[in-house]
């Protein structure tokens, strides 16, 4: 999965010891676009992020997993993400995405026109 946002807040690193050794997370929190904003807080976990990336302002294009678990019959919900890129940077790459996000509203509209033909074609043939 894919969010692009503002990055509007960058908690403090939390680190500790496991069973396989040490670990690290780096917590932190985007704004999307768009009449109703929302906030999202994703995790990075290792030495996956880039501190230079983690500015206050930087519109981010964060891939992520989502990814649920179960404790004491309460559900918890994680956002990892695995790669992070300056929203501008994507420029060299934005060929292949920006079709598909592009045709992505389109194909709905013309599946739902499609389905509302067929739907009209088979109305005259139900028994009822």
């Amino acid at each position: 999965m894919e969010i692009k946002g503002r990055l509007i807040h960058v908690l403090a690193v939390q680190s500790g010891e496991g069973k396989n050794g040490p670990w690290k997370k780096q917590d932190f929190v985007i704004e999307t676009d768009g009449q109703y904003p929302k906030k999202v807080c994703l995790t990075i976990w290792g030495d996956k992020f880039n501190e230079t990336f983690l500015t206050i302002g930087n519109e981010l294009l964060v891939s992520f997993d989502a990814e649920s678990r179960e404790y004491n019959g309460r559900w918890f919900t994680d956002l990892k993400a695995w790669k992070i890129e300056l929203a501008g940077s994507e420029s060299a790459e934005a060929p292949a995405p920006t079709p598909y996000r592009a045709s992505a509203p389109a194909q709905p509209t013309a599946v739902a026109s499609e389905f509302a033909v067929s739907a009209e074609g088979d109305k005259d043939d139900l028994p009822f």
